[in-house]
């Protein structure tokens, strides 16, 4: 799994600071799955030039440094971690400033068995949508190479292999420079 317990921010020095945007992408992951996602946006947006800092949401203590956001988050029962609610909650001043992006992680099994219902939180495009967040996507889940109790046993063995991992990597990719394109555009 790629390193992402700290947070890893880019050192650019001040002649590239004057130059590049510096984008936060911040996750709320349980499982680590979430987080390798974040890891793959960031990356992206490195080698597209843009300076990055890949952090925690609950460890984000200020928006100020940042020119954009990219917040993700896993989503389990209709919800989103508890840590990114609350990021929103407490960043939403500085996020109504900032161009900011957002994606969950989570559908797993069969794709055609999908539930829009259950793998987008009621109400998290409202808030996204109000605080004036760019998109919202959703990325495929990865069930847990090692399940811990009953219910995530039973989930895995109930998952044929082929969908035990949904993530679709140049899709996330793809996306990132999507981000990278809209951010250079702007400030240029």
């Amino acid at each position: 799994m790629p390193s992402v317990s700290n947070a890893r921010c880019d050192t650019l020095s001040s002649e590239a600071q004057s130059r590049a945007m510096t984008v936060l992408v911040a996750y709320a992951s349980k499982r680590g799955s979430t987080a390798e996602i974040a890891e793959t946006v960031a990356a992206t947006l490195r080698r597209e030039g843009l300076g990055v800092c890949l952090e925690r949401a609950e460890e984000v203590q200020s928006l100020d440094p940042y020119d954009a956001v990219v917040l993700g988050s896993a989503v389990y029962m209709k919800r989103w971690r508890g840590d990114a609610g609350h990021f929103l909650k407490k960043h939403r001043k500085a996020l109504k400033q900032k161009p900011f992006w957002v994606f969950s992680s989570g559908p797993v099994g069969d794709p055609a068995k999908d539930n829009p219902e259950w793998t987008e939180p009621p109400k998290l495009a409202e808030k996204v949508e109000e605080l004036g967040g760019r998109e919202h996507i959703v990325f495929g889940g990865c069930l847990p190479g090692e399940p811990t109790g009953f219910l995530e046993r039973a989930m895995v063995e109930g998952t044929p292999k082929e969908f035990r991992d949904r993530r679709d990597w140049a899709e996330i990719r793809s996306w990132a420079k999507q981000i990278s394109t809209a951010l250079v555009a702007t400030h240029v």
